[in-house]
């Protein structure tokens, strides 16, 4: 018997953008500072966990593509959020750390990405919650394993 038609509405990526295009709306409907986007508050929240880091510190603690970081650092730079500077070990290096305005922002906007993170969920019940969050990590993970077994 013949596979059934392709629907490119059930396939796992498309279902992922959706549901990530859904988080992101809701992001920016909840989130009281406009100019705030879900990139810059990943990144504010890694160098609040990290403290001082290289940008490909950031880049492997946000999942988020070089070129991608790079711009969302150079905005929040200019808002006085984070502060660049040469590693004076190797001044070839880059460290971007959060300064106070930034650490401030990221406590004012943490209950709000707790609330957002709650409306992603919607209507699914403390189980599914559980299972979705399993499952997405161990999709992520299972990424994690084939770069390191392309680097070997």
């Amino acid at each position: 018997m013949p596979p059934g038609p392709y629907h490119f509405s059930e396939q796992v990526g498309h279902l992922l953008r959706r549901a990530y295009q859904r988080h992101v709306a809701i992001f920016q409907q909840t989130i009281p500072d406009s100019k705030l986007t879900a990139a810059q508050f990943v990144v504010l929240c890694a160098l609040r966990d990290q403290g001082a880091c290289s940008l490909v510190d950031v880049v492997k603690a946000t999942a988020i593509d070089q070129a991608t970081v790079r711009g969302v650092i150079e905005r929040l730079k200019a808002r006085k959020l984070l502060a660049v500077s040469h590693d004076p070990a190797d001044r070839r290096k880059v460290l971007v750390t959060l300064t106070p305005d930034g650490r401030a922002l990221v406590e004012e906007m943490v209950p709000f990405a707790e609330q957002i993170t709650q409306s992603t969920f919607g209507g699914l019940n403390p189980a599914e919650r559980v299972a979705i969050v399993y499952l997405l990590r161990k999709m992520s993970d299972a990424d994690d394993l084939v770069g390191r077994q392309s680097e070997s």
